[in-house]
């Protein structure tokens, strides 16, 4: 057996095994296996990967699956009676055991193993690698293209660290082939960057390589989070072309030297004296592992990020800590040599200086990467264990806006459509638990009411509404929203007061206008901030409602245009249109539809006088 030592991204490194005779064992040869480290793969009958792990003693730790009965959670009990056949590796120790197992894991992902819950795909910005590089952010790494660097735990933190760069130096940003035979034969325009003045123009030679090439040095050590390379740089250069007497150069410099301070500002610096290290803090609950990762790079925190492990096998929180250490390290390129965590390891790893800080800085740094694992377990437990309370936290925010006596999980609102008089109807939707509960939705003709009547309209459907609810012995809402200022509120509260139940339900309007909220009997509106949660819930429903209104009221016309259609031939009067159209749904189809089909809807006689018409109207158009 032989092993390779290879580079993974920055300080991480993986190994790349060859076996002579592949190490197979059956569970029976369990106490055959070698007392060395190394990894072991568990296999099932259908020659399944199931389980990777990784051991200081491959003898000892893989005979406890087979030999320990009591102790051994269901889960583990489970994948044992799976096993079928086991496959080792030998290696130095345990850290490249711990370093094999990790890349294993990231390239099958065995179901019985720990897996971190992230499958996001994380940006990197790329220095290209051609005349005049430029440096863009992407999410696609190609091999050759150019240095990679990143990953970033977020957009935010790469565009500030993008921006910065662009602010300080004037690194092109157009997709031009700047080879020197195109810049020398003049195939390219300055564009309007080189008028903004970020960028020199080399693509008409205004700038040369060697130049262009020094900022892009500058611009390398802001990328490798070593800020005090160009603020030396910027310093060095005011300071000379101060002694020059070029005061405008230097005030130049000053002012780069001085952004960069203040972006340095905004990172946590944490102590001059604290150089490059990892901090890691874990949290865990019954099912899953929460763990904080803060990268420190001289003396400030540059990157953090807080992953969840769910639990597969009982694993301890060491296990999983581990776990998290190898792979955040391996994917954000960590190459740090001190790594601070919040519990104790029971051992030792070669090549992992891992502690626990007792006091000062350092212990500080564990502190607060131990609160954003605390606070991303109590934002997962808000998003999972206690949906309830999040569904009703708006329901909740509306009743204390509005002084209700009980939450308004059961909402109705109402409006009326009609154009010039023409086709009043209104509308009601219901909103239960601040959803939309579109089967109990209702559509309503005005039957007593002439022209374009809305008060009158109002007070019309809303009494018909609550008068089949008390007929039907239905639940009455907890709140009636009216779409409509002063006017159609005092219409829907007569309407209540007739059916005798004004008081038992609370009732508002809310005007479009300013978005002002009425009650009855009161002259001053309700302001709702406009940011309100409270107040986009009904703002929703009311626009729900207005929709809802207008759809039916269109349709209601284009029926009616359609119906009239019909009704110009003879013997087909409004009602035998009404059914036509319930049937069939368009004129169109009415004229596909066959001589069966019609009679069955219609009868024999005025089918055959609508198939007549349809062939004269077809004649006289040809």
């Amino acid at each position: 057996m032989t092993s390779k030592k290879s580079s993974l991204g920055r300080g991480c490194f993986f190994y790349i095994y060859s076996i002579m005779e592949a190490s197979f064992y059956t569970p029976d040869q369990s106490n055959l296996l070698p007392d060395q480290p190394g990894v072991y793969k568990y296999y099932n009958s259908e020659n399944e990967l199931i389980y990777v792990g990784k051991a200081k003693s491959l003898k000892k730790r893989v005979a406890s699956y087979f030999t320990k009965t009591i102790g051994l959670n269901y889960k583990t009990k489970k994948m044992v009676k799976e096993i079928r056949r086991i496959e080792i590796t030998i290696v130095d120790s345990e850290f490249d055991a711990l370093l094999l197992e990790n890349n294993l894991i990231k390239k099958t992902q065995p179901r019985y193993n720990i897996l971190l819950k992230d499958d996001k795909t994380y940006p990197y910005l790329l220095l290209t690698k051609e005349p005049f590089p430029r440096i863009y952010p992407t999410r696609k790494m190609i091999q050759g293209k150019g240095i990679y660097y990143g990953p970033f735990a977020s957009i935010r933190g790469m565009n500030n660290v993008l921006e910065l760069i662009r602010s300080l130096f004037t690194i092109r940003t157009c997709k031009l082939d700047l080879n020197p035979y195109k810049i020398g034969e003049q195939k390219y325009k300055v564009c309007l960057e080189y008028h903004l003045g970020n960028c020199l123009g080399p693509c008409e030679g205004l700038q040369g390589e060697p130049d262009y090439l020094n900022e892009i040095e500058q611009a390398k050590n802001i990328l490798k989070g070593n800020l005090g390379v160009p603020k030396a740089y910027f310093k060095h250069q005011m300071l000379k072309y101060a002694e020059m007497m070029a005061f405008e150069k230097a005030q130049f410099f000053k002012d780069k030297m001085e952004l960069l301070e203040k972006y340095q500002a905004k990172s946590l610096v944490t102590s001059p004296s604290i150089l490059d290290l990892d901090v890691f803090a874990i949290e865990t609950d019954e099912k899953s592992a929460y763990v904080n990762f803060l990268k420190i790079k001289r003396g400030a925190i540059i990157l953090t990020k807080t992953v969840e492990l769910k639990k597969k096998l009982d694993e301890t929180d060491t296990e999983l800590l581990l776990t998290a250490i190898v792979r955040l390290r391996d994917q954000f390129q960590s190459d740090a040599q001190e790594i601070l965590v919040n519990i104790d390891f029971e051992e030792e790893f070669e090549g992992l200086n891992i502690t626990v800080p007792k006091i000062g800085d350092k212990k500080k740094l564990v502190e607060l990467s131990l609160k954003n694992a605390k606070f991303y377990k109590k934002e997962k437990a808000l998003a999972s264990g206690e949906v309830q309370d999040k569904k009703f936290r708006v329901l909740k925010q509306l009743q204390s806006d509005l002084s209700l006596k009980e939450l308004p999980d059961h909402i109705e609102c109402f409006d009326n459509s009609n154009i010039h008089g023409t086709n009043p109807v209104a509308s009601m939707v219901c909103f239960l638990n601040g959803k939309p509960a579109v089967k109990e939705y209702r559509h309503y003709h005005i039957k007593t009411v002439e022209g374009p009547d809305d008060f009158a309209s109002m007070t019309e459907v809303v009494g018909r509404r609550y008068k089949r609810l008390l007929e039907e012995a239905k639940t009455l809402p907890k709140l009636i929203v009216i779409d409509g200022g002063k006017g159609q509120l005092s219409s829907s509260v007569e309407a209540l007061k007739q059916l005798g139940i004004y008081g038992k339900i609370p009732i508002i309007g809310i005007a479009k206008r300013l978005e002002e909220i009425y009650f009855p009997e009161d002259q001053y509106p309700l302001h709702i901030d406009k940011k309100s949660e409270s107040l986009r819930l009904l703002q929703r429903i009311r626009d729900e409602a207005h929709r809802f209104a207008i759809t039916f009221h269109r349709d209601l016309r284009s029926k009616q245009a359609l119906g009239s259609s019909l009704t110009e031939i003879e013997g087909i009067g409004p009602e035998t249109a009404e059914k036509l159209l319930k049937q069939f749904k368009s004129v169109k189809k009415i004229k596909e539809a066959s001589v069966e089909s019609l009679e069955a809807v219609i009868g024999k006689s005025k089918a055959d006088k609508l198939i007549q018409s349809f062939k004269d109207i077809k004649k006289a158009g040809d």
